[in-house]
């Protein structure tokens, strides 16, 4: 994991326009008003692999710290962020939530989040856990719909 190749990717991902329909880019996902990127992945770490767990969530916790760290020192401290209402309310028919919200909310539980100065963007960094065979990831959001 290096830090500051993480940060010079949310640094482009800043300024980058954003893609004009949902799909996958070669930084990772995208749509009009947001990219979605996994910064680290744990490759091949499944549900069924209990060994070592609590260690790796340890160590992507510590990830997210270390880039959460840096860019406080660029934008303040960050707001921690429950995703849990947001996924919640993203499973009822009747509400819009809107996309890059909804998606992370389905597999980061907190993030932590800023509002980039200077550039009419959001940035979120949370930890997805295994589900479904799935693999540790350290995510970044950014987007410009303010979170619901």
């Amino acid at each position: 994991m290096t830090t500051e190749r993480h940060l010079a990717t949310i640094d482009e991902l800043c300024v980058r326009d954003f893609p004009a329909a949902h799909g996958w880019s070669e930084v990772g996902a995208g749509g009009p008003g947001y990219h979605l990127v996994v910064l680290e992945a744990t490759h091949g770490f499944g549900t069924g692999d209990r060994g070592g767990r609590e260690e790796i969530a340890d160590q992507f916790t510590a990830y997210r710290e270390g880039v959460s760290q840096r860019l406080g020192e660029r934008w303040g401290s960050a707001e921690p962020r429950s995703l849990a209402g947001v996924f919640l309310r993203s499973e009822d028919p009747e509400e819009r939530i809107p996309k890059p919200w909804a998606y992370l909310s389905a597999y980061v539980g907190w993030v932590d989040l800023w509002e980039a100065d200077g550039t009419g963007r959001w940035v979120a960094v949370g930890v997805a856990e295994p589900v479904d065979g799935s693999e540790f990831q350290l995510l970044a959001l950014v987007t410009e719909l303010p979170p619901p």
